[in-house]
């Protein structure tokens, strides 16, 4: 644990450092320039969280909370990777580097405070590995909520590629759309063959999802054929997994929340590119349950993961 504690001490000292920085030469964050503070604060409380982990004190509490704000940081981190992936820029760098600042912080301290947990085993080198196991059931049952969850905006992304309409716009205009908006050649070749890039991202996250909770997520099945019978190194499906949730979970969540408000008639809707408020809910509801379901299923699904192989990992804390 001590390396735990210093990792999230060292990280506390940039991420206020960050923060600092914004504030003091005016940079906005989030749209504001207050935020900027509230990041210093964030991370200097992460720092002293850090050297108490680093003398075994009691603060796995406070290291979920911290958690909990570093992952309110890295909203729509995913966004940000996907824009720069297929060529296009994000709307604030500052904004970016925040966000991936905030997501190293979200896999600190939830290590950190795993690690706290009673009865957590201290791994030591040359300690055979436990066989691969499955996710409980109700483990299971999330990631399949999660997928179920994918499946609408999978579906959507699919009839849009395809050539289809989906409320009220077709797939020629969202192809327009995506030339006006700077795609790269790459995304415009994938929209032209009938695959949208982000579907296919969204069904890599669903392979992972199930990767987390199966034995075949430990242990490289036959069909990786080089690979087959070796030992999945844990970080692998684990920094994608911890950085996802980061991202998608409190994105959905609050993401449902403001389209609650907006159907409700309390607050309205932006509409972007869409012609109408009808048309940009429906699109809105179907992204946003699916990130919602999709980043708290892969939250369960990473921390049972976690737990599972933690009995294997051969590191001295």
């Amino acid at each position: 644990m001590v390396r735990s504690g210093w990792a999230v001490a060292g990280w506390g000292l940039g991420y206020a450092g960050f923060g600092v920085g914004c504030g003091l030469s005016g940079t906005a964050l989030f749209g504001a320039h207050w935020p900027g503070w509230v990041v210093a604060g964030v991370g200097l409380v992460s720092a002293v969280a850090g050297a108490l982990v680093v003398r075994r004190k009691p603060v796995r509490a406070l290291l979920w909370l911290l958690c909990g704000a570093a992952a309110v940081g890295a909203w729509s981190l995913l966004m940000d990777l996907v824009t720069l992936l297929f060529g296009q820029r994000v709307d604030s760098v500052p904004d970016a580097v925040g966000r991936v600042l905030a997501a190293v912080g979200v896999v600190l301290l939830a290590r950190a405070a795993l690690g706290l947990r009673p009865g957590a085993r201290v791994g030591r080198a040359g300690q055979a590995a436990p066989a691969p196991t499955a996710a409980p059931p109700p483990v299971q049952l999330a990631a399949w909520a999660g997928t179920l969850a994918f499946a609408p905006y999978v579906l959507m992304k699919l009839v849009w590629a395809l050539g289809g309409s989906f409320a009220g716009i077709s797939g020629d205009r969202m192809y327009a759309s995506y030339v006006h908006n700077g795609s790269s050649g790459l995304w415009l070749a994938l929209e032209r063959w009938g695959l949208d890039g982000t579907m296919l991202l969204a069904l890599l996250g669903v392979f992972l999802l199930w990767g987390l909770v199966r034995p075949w997520g430990q242990v490289f099945p036959r069909w990786t054929l080089p690979l087959r019978g070796r030992r999945v190194p844990r970080w692998l499906p684990l920094t994608p997994a911890l950085l996802g949730a980061a991202t998608l979970a409190p994105y959905g969540v609050v993401g449902v929340g403001y389209l609650g408000l907006c159907t409700a008639g309390v607050t309205r809707i932006r509409l972007g590119e869409f012609a109408g408020e009808q048309s940009a809910l429906e699109v809105a509801w179907v992204g946003m349950c699916g990130f919602a379901g999709y980043g708290v299923a892969l939250a369960v699904a990473a921390r049972s993961y976690w737990r599972r192989t933690g009995a294997r990992a051969a590191e001295v804390r």
